[in-house]
């Protein structure tokens, strides 16, 4: 299996300790955040990660350079030459991602820290057939965000509300994602939201499903 993470940008909310080094460098639990991410993705079966990066890339792979041996996973690098949102990385990335299997692929945001149940997140993504899954999670606040409206039973994603102001439900992208290929068709080489542009009309073809996230997430 292969992984996409959208490393991004300059961290600029965690500065000053991102004026040195890429956000996910940065240290969570003795161990650099995106480190965690490759570790729990090596343990389901991910033989390749790629670091879609616009910001500081030879910091990081000369950073993990030492790991690809350690963990016996390949870590490469897509470089964006100027900002390409959340979806337009993979269509940048597309020949690293899509080797002709059908195997889906992971995608997550470089930030999220929390128990990684990719192996549940494979067995739901193969059992409901759709094109792609989401992770989500809970909040005290849905208000603030932009909830993903679910049906109860079988996690098919109905649709997006940006900050509602009536309740519709409680669950938030979580930035954790397992992608079938097909969904790449649907991604132009241009600067574009996953979040806003793809996910949405994945929705409206009954392809998309959310799956919640348990325990923490930061």
């Amino acid at each position: 299996m292969k992984a996409l993470i959208l490393v991004g940008g300059f961290g600029t909310r965690l500065r000053p300790l991102t004026l040195s080094v890429p956000k996910p460098l940065v240290d969570f639990a003795n161990k650099p955040m995106i480190l965690h991410q490759i570790e729990a993705l090596k343990d389901v079966g991910v033989t390749e990660v790629v670091l879609a990066i616009n910001y500081q890339p030879e910091v990081m792979l000369n950073f993990l350079k030492d790991f690809e041996s350690k963990l016996g996973i390949k870590i490469t690098c897509s470089q964006e030459t100027e900002p390409m949102g959340t979806a337009g990385p993979l269509a940048l990335a597309r020949d690293k991602l899509d080797d002709g299997s059908g195997e889906p692929f992971f995608v997550l945001n470089s930030d999220v820290i929390s128990e990684y149940p990719f192996a549940e997140l494979i067995e739901f993504h193969k059992s409901h057939g759709g094109e792609a899954t989401i992770m989500v999670t809970k909040v005290d606040e849905p208000s603030k965000y932009g909830v993903v409206v679910t049906e109860e039973e079988t996690g098919k994603v109905e649709r997006f509300v940006e900050k509602p102001k009536v309740f519709v439900g409680n669950k938030i992208n979580a930035g954790i994602y397992l992608l079938s290929p097909s969904v790449l068709d649907r991604i132009e080489l241009k600067p574009t939201s996953i979040e806003k542009e793809v996910f949405p009309r994945i929705a409206a073809d009954k392809g998309l499903y959310a799956n919640e996230l348990p325990g923490f997430r930061m």
